[in-house]
């Protein structure tokens, strides 16, 4: 289901190049197309209440929370995805893009931060952080020493 307009796409006699390609692969399946129906509000107090009851839940034991966090930088932009996952299940995934300029160091640091926000607004006590960032990980655990001021900044910061 979606509110996107494929079905003008696809059936459309003009299209071109990939779009022909896909008309044809799907035209061989029974598709329907469906509008999405608006989503009740009750699905967001739902929301909102699991959420609340879970960090509650989580101060009486040792529960631990393990982020995953990657940011990426190039010339159309910079962001960072985020994922993080408690050990009742819960799964929560973030991905943000900037309306800066930023390096890759700095998308990675941001993505931390991003995180770690996010961790402990969901009230972690524990929390285990994977990055793919060697420059990070090694900073964060005092490998390496931040020279670059900016790097300091964030490396502080964390």
């Amino acid at each position: 289901m979606t509110d996107l307009p494929i079905r003008k796409v696809l059936q459309n006699p003009d299209v071109a190049g990939r779009m022909v390609r896909w008309a044809v692969e799907l035209s061989e399946f029974d598709v329907q197309y469906e509008r999405r129906r608006p989503i009740k509000g009750q699905v967001y107090a739902d929301f909102v209440v699991e959420l609340s009851s879970t960090a509650t839940h989580q101060e009486g034991g040792d529960f631990k929370w393990v982020l995953s966090v990657d940011g990426s930088s190039n010339q159309q932009g910079s962001g960072v995805g985020v994922i993080l996952e408690g050990s009742n299940g819960l799964l929560i995934e973030q991905a943000l893009r900037f309306a800066f300029k930023a390096s890759n160091n700095q998308a990675e640091y941001e993505a931390l931060i991003t995180g770690m926000l996010l961790a402990k607004e969901m009230g972690a006590k524990s929390l285990l952080a994977k990055s793919d960032s060697l420059l990070v990980t090694r900073q964060v655990t005092r490998g390496y020493q931040a020279k670059d001021p900016q790097m300091a900044a964030y490396l502080e910061y964390v």
